[in-house]
């Protein structure tokens, strides 16, 4: 009896340090409810790969890269129902007219304005796509509700490849005097560093006669980097810009940049931080967040360049540079790995993100990173996605006033062809 009173102490106590180990171990698992709130049913591949947004109503906006009536795209509205459930309506199915004028196959979000109007950008259409790369050259457009319940499409810019960009893959911002500000991931500048041009910021100004696009700054490919693909820019109080350039700069895998404006209309980039690649981090696309001390925070992909990826955090110097600082790095496994969206904080300064791969199915998970009293940051898997309850979430996450969190899942083109996702934690 007493040795098998000691066999049965051993096995509790090495239980105990099984189960501390796995809440200790990075990538740890938190409980957390799951639910669909819809599912695409692939009969075109919609694939949705931008964020969410909410409007005052607690309707989600949302767009696909395929789907809708010409196969070119769709932006959709998520209606909340009384029995609990949601409701799809497609408001405008892109390609619609004419060599698709209107745009086609959208991959960002959607930004609203005050009076219920929502902008966004297409990767590929316009008026003048004839002559971009296969027909990738994008538009800007508004979609404005009309009294009868439908949707009007206007385009407010149509890119050319050439001097104002081409193939906008991030979305817009608005300034306070109602400007639009967005990059492009080609046209413009030419160099060895960038196939079909490094990309351009740039800025939309409404007038009497429609909107006309200005053109912050070239990228070309060296110190300032080359093409910004999916995040949208942010500005900070004094009026400066921030985003990331994909690839190029110092050492080839890209920069988080600043724009600066002079009082002749001119902005000059620097550069905050040149990846080096590796550990480093390499190719950054999921823009950049603020937060209340004015750090910046961002991840890198490492897709191309081995590795993961990383969630880092940027800390402005008193000579006006910045120091990074690598909060997570992804291993790929359980925890995760190669970010393609930013984080977002929480209300407790908590930090969720999304990656593309790793997690129990290798589908992606959704993380948590908590910081400690040391400054160190610590990883929880709020879910992993399987493959039947979405697969490859490229958005970011979005909350609503009750601290829930909401995504899209692109799919894996099998079982699931993409969804949009809401995590109670």
């Amino acid at each position: 009896m007493s040795h098998n009173k000691s066999l049965w102490s051993l096995g509790a106590a090495l239980l105990v340090v099984v189960i501390v180990a796995l809440v200790l171990a990075p990538g740890s698992w938190a409980q957390s409810k799951y639910k669909t709130l819809h599912r695409f049913n692939g009969k075109n591949v919609e694939s949705p790969q931008g964020s969410l947004i909410f409007d005052s109503a607690g309707n989600l906006y949302g767009t696909t890269e395929y789907g809708g009536a010409h196969n070119a795209g769709t932006v959709f509205k998520l209606t909340p129902t009384s029995a609990g459930g949601w409701t799809e309506s497609v408001l405008y199915s892109f390609c619609g007219q004419s060599n698709c004028a209107d745009g086609s196959n959208p991959v960002a979000g959607l930004i609203l304005d005050a009076v219920g109007n929502l902008y966004g950008t297409t990767s590929g259409g316009g008026i003048n796509s004839s002559s971009c790369y296969n027909v990738y050259c994008g538009v800007v457009f508004e979609l404005t509700p009309t009294s009868g319940g439908g949707w009007t499409e206007s385009v407010l810019h149509s890119f050319t490849g050439g001097a104002d960009g081409g193939i906008p893959l991030a979305g817009l911002i608005f300034d306070a005097a109602g400007n639009l500000y967005g990059t492009t991931w080609e046209g413009a500048y030419y160099s060895s560093y960038c196939y079909g041009g490094c990309g351009v910021v740039f800025e939309l100004t409404p007038g009497s006669n429609g909107w006309t696009e200005s053109v912050l700054h070239t990228f070309r490919g060296k110190s300032d980097g080359s093409s910004s693909w999916a995040a949208p820019l942010i500005f900070d109080s004094a009026g400066n810009l921030y985003g990331e350039a994909w690839n190029a700069g110092n050492y080839g895998y890209g920069n988080a940049f600043r724009l600066t404006p002079n009082g002749d209309g001119t902005w000059t980039e620097h550069a905050l931080h040149q990846f080096r690649g590796g550990k480093d981090g390499a190719e950054p696309q999921g823009g950049l967040i603020f937060d209340s001390a004015g750090n910046l925070y961002g991840t890198t992909r490492n897709y191309f360049s081995g590795g993961y990826g990383i969630v880092f955090k940027l800390v402005p110097n008193s000579d006006g540079t910045y120091t990074k600082h690598t909060l997570h790095q992804f291993t790929g496994g359980r925890g995760g790995g190669v970010p393609f969206a930013g984080v977002v904080f929480d209300a407790a300064g908590n930090l969720y993100g999304t990656t593309i791969q790793g997690g129990t199915h290798n589908s992606g998970v959704v993380f948590k990173l908590a910081p400690d009293s040391n400054g160190a940051w610590s990883e929880t898997v709020v879910h992993a996605f399987n493959g039947i309850n979405g697969a490859y979430p490229y958005s970011g996450i979005v909350f609503d006033v009750a601290g829930n969190l909401y995504g899209t899942t692109q799919g894996d083109g099998t079982k699931t062809f993409g969804s949009v996702f809401e995590i109670t934690p």
